[in-house]
């Protein structure tokens, strides 16, 4: 806030007979789906009648407070009302959502409640109500006087617009950004009775202009009568009516504290005298558009002093300064004054829930934003009406890393005290702060068919890999890279491990990823400097292989910074003395990638980065690793051949070229234009061909990622190497073997499968989560092409927590851990990168809708 608001003054308030209620309407929503669910029935049968009622449409359950003196207790009853809720609709798989909309909606499976009220309204409004899919909070204040309360109503008017402004968190129309903070007001609006009542001076009149409306037929009882502010119909109250339902609890408390000062004021110049104020509906209508437009993020009009917009901050405090001498009077100074600056730091749930679509790009998570922001305001208060933050703590669930039958893992001894005492609150805040750092460092990946780029997705709770752990893990990565690289020279050669019987020949002939173009490398060398290897515990605690990946893996750079980001965000964790540094992996890679450098590259080979630039879905980590490796990123239209070598051109000038860290696929790289105008494609072969060229990885790669190669990994160490595997696999069975074959199609219900040449979760059937028609599906493709899909055996796949918004919630994890491999040994990246599954799923991949970790390797 600005210095327009000063700090408060202490005083003895003066107590008015002025008291508070209000009533909340919630949307009701699948907790599985997301989507509103028209079951508000079933969760309105397990509650009182006399505090819980049905609204208008079949997803709505509304709420009605207890009368309240004071802010404390009106904050009390709406958190009652909310906990006896939303613990019922939980208990039902069901979730409830404190806002104007919610984003997922289906308009044809949402009926309205089968009143015969509701049914005539749905005849006489039609559209009108089939899209009253919104939800407001109504505040009353105690006014028993009716001619006091129409003047009253008159005269708080001009104050709408911001305290419309405060409580704006309806940006999303049936699956769209409507561009509006409170698009609920512009539904609202259509109601013909809704807005402003137009100038009344008595009672008398109000009920007149009642009675006219039904006359017309417009409206069928007083109830229906929707003015912005206006007597209640039922109780004896000023009922402000213009507000967007709101998840966070304090800001209906700040909303009703302003109201009340409001009223007080009108009353005292109702009471004195003081004529009405000159109605100019149409600026007003301009005011309230605009605080629907914008909320808190934008400009409101200064009315009634003047039409031109200020900063919606500044209207906000200029409103709180006036009604000073009420607040003070009915002693809520101290506590609005708080929530004001609060409710202006953190912005509007409207901007909020922009926030968590701009991180993966998911409305299903704008929708648990919301679930979670409504559930953490029921949790009470803390001393002089503060939020308490909501107690972040342990859960049981089987299989989990961090908390193992529901006990505290060793490990993180040190970092749940740390989280617990930032609370939901606190934590929500550091996703805040974490998301404005990645914007600024531009840590972002896109996805296929999107034109916006989302903000890598980041939980800030870290995952810990015990040194027990790590040690056999990274011997076990060295021996299976260093197998499938001779696996890939052998293949690309004489064939040997073929002609002995160690792997059919139909494997590798069938593989999707055969390339002739791998055999254009003639001498043997690496051709796997950098390979992932995805990894994945059981809920034992055992460590197997899930997948290689040793074209273009990608993944290192987002890991490292997941670590910056955890430093920055969590500065407050402890740091064990054994936590590997990610900062040297930069160096390492380096290290690996010139030492590829073939004979023709001389003493100081002259290694480039190949991105397809910012289109990229990586493009973020390209340019990170180029710079941290102190070399160029470049494009294909900087690259071009020229007598058998490669050279790079930019400014006028060129430079040699003997390494390219290749970060596009195959078929890109040979049909993307080099500087002169030609696919790049052909003369790149014959710089392969003429072996004054590496590329790492080496082109034909991809049949090491094959799935049904990856059955056959533990044969090739054996074969290759003379040692026993060190790290397990999957159990996998290969459906072009017919017995092997056989076993799967009575099994589909049990295991999961994967086309051979799939990436990404592409195509993953995972039996016992798939329908009866995936499976029939399924059962065609396979006996279709047998030796195109392989399946495994379900792993059990550990949990580790991550921060659903709200509390500590277990969802399934992999990792990826990087091997770079030089001339001479093979290392393991001391960065490795926690994949995590959205909720309900055990695909990991981020364009999946995963997310990441930080990962606390331990050495």
């Amino acid at each position: 806030m600005t210095d327009a608001l000063q700090a408060p003054k202490p005083r003895v308030p003066e107590q008015a007979a002025l008291t508070l209620g209000v009533e909340e309407e919630l949307h009701v929503v699948d907790l599985s789906t997301r989507e509103l669910v028209p079951r508000a029935p079933e969760i309105l049968d397990r509650l009182d009648g006399a505090h819980f009622s049905a609204e208008l449409h079949r997803t709505v359950v509304e709420t009605n407070t207890p009368v309240s003196a004071t802010l404390d207790d009106l904050r009390n009853g709406v958190a009652q009302r909310r906990r006896t809720a939303i613990s019922v609709a939980e208990s039902l798989g069901l979730g409830l959502v404190a806002a104007g909309t919610v984003p997922l909606v289906d308009l044809d499976s949402l009926p309205i409640t089968p009143t015969s009220r509701y049914q005539r309204m749905l005849h006489e409004y039609q559209m009108l109500v089939r899209e009253q899919l919104i939800c407001g909070t109504q505040v009353h204040v105690g006014v028993p006087d009716r001619d006091e309360a129409v003047s009253v109503a008159q005269r708080v008017a001009p104050a709408l617009p911001v305290l419309l402004a405060l409580s704006t968190s309806s940006p999303y129309w049936m699956g769209e950004d409507s561009g509006y903070a409170s698009v609920r007001s512009l539904v609202w609006m259509r109601w013909p009775t809704a807005g402003d009542s137009g100038p009344l001076a008595s009672a008398a009149e109000h009920e007149a202009l009642v009675s006219d409306l039904i006359a017309s037929g417009t409206i069928s009882d007083p109830k229906m009568v929707y003015f912005d502010v206006r007597p209640s119909a039922h109780v004896p109250t000023v009922e402000l009516r213009v507000t967007d339902s709101s998840p966070d609890t304090e800001t209906i408390v700040l909303l009703a504290g302003i109201f009340r000062g409001l009223v007080l004021r009108a009353r005292e110049e109702h009471r004195a005298g003081v004529p009405l104020p000159v109605a100019r509906p149409p600026l007003h209508r301009a005011a309230m558009w605009r605080a629907a437009r914008s909320g808190l993020e934008g400009d409101l009009l200064d009315l009634p002093r003047s039409p031109v917009p200020i900063p919606a901050a500044l209207a906000v405090e200029r409103l709180i300064t006036e009604l000073r001498p009420q607040l003070e009077e009915l002693g809520d100074w101290d506590q609005v004054y708080d929530l004001t600056v609060r409710a202006i730091s953190q912005g509007s749930s409207a901007a909020r829930q922009r926030r968590a679509l701009a991180r993966r790009g998911r409305l299903s998570d704008v929708v648990d934003l919301l679930v979670a922001d409504t559930r953490g305001g029921v949790t009470g208060a803390g001393p002089a009406g503060t939020p308490a933050p909501t107690r972040i703590e342990a859960y049981v669930a089987q299989g989990d890393e961090a908390f193992p039958d529901g006990r505290v893992d060793p490990a993180y001894a040190g970092i749940l005290p740390v989280l617990t005492s930032l609370g939901s609150t606190g934590l929500r805040h550091r996703e805040d702060v974490r998301d404005d750092e990645q914007r600024a460092r531009g840590i972002t990946f896109s996805v296929a068919g999107e034109a916006a780029t989302r903000l890598f997705p980041f939980d800030l709770v870290p995952r810990i890999v015990p040194a027990d752990d790590w040690r056999p893990l990274r011997e076990g990565l060295v021996q299976r890279v260093r197998a499938l690289d001779m696996f890939l020279n052998d293949i690309y050669g004489d064939r040997q491990i073929v002609a002995d019987g160690t792997v059919p020949e139909w494997v590798i002939n069938g593989s999707p990823e055969l390339r002739a173009s791998g055999a254009l490398i003639r001498r043997r060398a690496v051709r796997t400097q950098v390979a992932g290897v995805d990894l994945v515990r059981d809920g034992e605690g055992r460590w197997c292989v899930l997948e290689d990946n040793l074209r273009v893996p990608s993944g290192i750079a987002y890991a490292m910074q997941n670590r910056r980001l955890t430093w920055s965000v969590l500065p407050e964790l402890p740091r064990p003395a054994a936590l590997l540094s990610v900062e040297d992996t930069p160096k390492l890679l380096k290290q690996a990638l010139l030492e590829a450098a073939g004979p023709a590259a001389g003493d100081d080979p002259a290694l480039v980065v190949l991105s397809q630039g910012p289109d990229d879905s990586a493009w973020f980590e390209h340019k990170m690793l180029a710079e941290a490796m102190d070399v160029p990123v470049v494009r294909s239209t900087e690259l071009y051949v020229d007598e058998g070598r490669v050279w790079r051109l930019r400014d006028g000038h060129r430079h040699p070229v003997d390494v390219i860290y290749l970060r596009m696929g195959e078929d890109s790289l040979v049909h993307s234009p080099g500087a002169d105008g030609m696919p790049l494609g052909p003369s790149l072969v014959s710089a392969l061909h003429a072996d004054t060229i590496v590329l790492a990885n080496a082109l034909g790669n991809g049949i090491g990622d094959d799935k049904a190669v990856y059955a056959y990994v533990p044969r090739m160490i054996e074969y290759y190497l003379g040692e026993k595997p060190l790290l397990a696999d999957v159990p996998t069975y290969l459906c072009g073997i017919p017995d092997q074959r056989t076993e799967v199609l009575s099994r589909l219900d049990e295991l999961v499968c994967k086309p051979v040449d799939g990436y990404g979760g592409d195509r993953i059937v995972i039996g016992p989560h798939a329908s009866a028609e995936d499976l029939d599906a399924l059962r065609r493709q396979i006996q279709t092409a047998p030796h195109r899909w392989v399946a495994q055996e379900l792993v059990n796949l550990s949990t580790h927590p991550v921060f659903d918004g709200h509390r500590l919630a277990p969802r399934h994890v992999d990792l990826r851990a990087f091997v770079f491999t030089g001339a001479h040994s093979s290392v393991v990246a001391p960065a490795a990168l926690t994949r995590v599954a959205p909720a309900g799923s055990m695909i990991v991949n981020s364009s999946r809708g995963g997310g990441s970790k930080d990962t606390w390797l331990l050495g």
